[in-house]
């Protein structure tokens, strides 16, 4: 079975209904009161979608329908959708500790806050990251810019300050890219 599931939030009628097609749904199916959405929100489960006709207080992204009465089959195409589209997502989602680097929209997610970034600040980002030892600027100039030794030093170095300032503006966090004499760590 699939391990997607779709959160009936305090929609007995939806639930009652999708149960009777369950065998035909492209996901699992479960029903949730009120008194349980703050365990499922300490979970933090990525396979759930929630869905429901109320406004959710103080919680993540689900699926609002307030359109009565609902097509089935159009509600169906829209979770499929949605299950898809947070597939996806999970997949181009680097983690970088406290932060997470979205690379289709290019934005790092952190204490509820993001931060759109440029083409070469998400690649400065991410071969950081996966650099296991601190990185050079002759090798970020080579991997990131793609030059041999042509570009200038202070290129890569204004680029770097100007990203931890923007780290620092939008987090408070001076401390994301640290340098050292051997050169600059995540």
């Amino acid at each position: 079975m699939n391990n997607q599931t779709l959160v009936i939030y305090d929609f007995k009628i939806l639930y009652q209904v999708l149960k009777e097609v369950e065998g035909h749904l492209n996901f699992n199916l479960i029903d949730i009161e009120k008194s349980k959405i703050k365990e499922l929100d300490e979970k933090k489960t990525q396979n759930n979608l929630i869905i429901s006709d109320k406004k959710i207080k103080n919680f993540g992204e689900y699926m609002f329908v307030d359109q009565l009465p609902v097509n089935l089959i159009k509600l169906i195409e829209s979770v499929n959708i949605k299950f898809l589209k947070k597939k996806y997502n999970q997949q181009s989602d680097i983690d970088l500790g406290k932060y997470k680097l979205n690379l289709n929209s290019r934005k790092i997610y952190g204490r509820n806050k993001s931060l759109d970034l440029t083409e070469r600040e998400a690649n400065i980002i991410i071969f950081l990251k996966n650099s296991q030892n601190p990185v050079k600027i002759s090798k970020l100039q080579s991997e990131v810019w793609g030059h041999n030794s042509k570009l200038e030093t202070h290129t890569v170095e204004t680029h770097i300050y100007r990203l931890r300032k923007k780290i620092n503006d939008t987090f408070s966090d001076n401390e994301f890219i640290k340098s050292s004499k051997l050169g600059y760590k995540i």
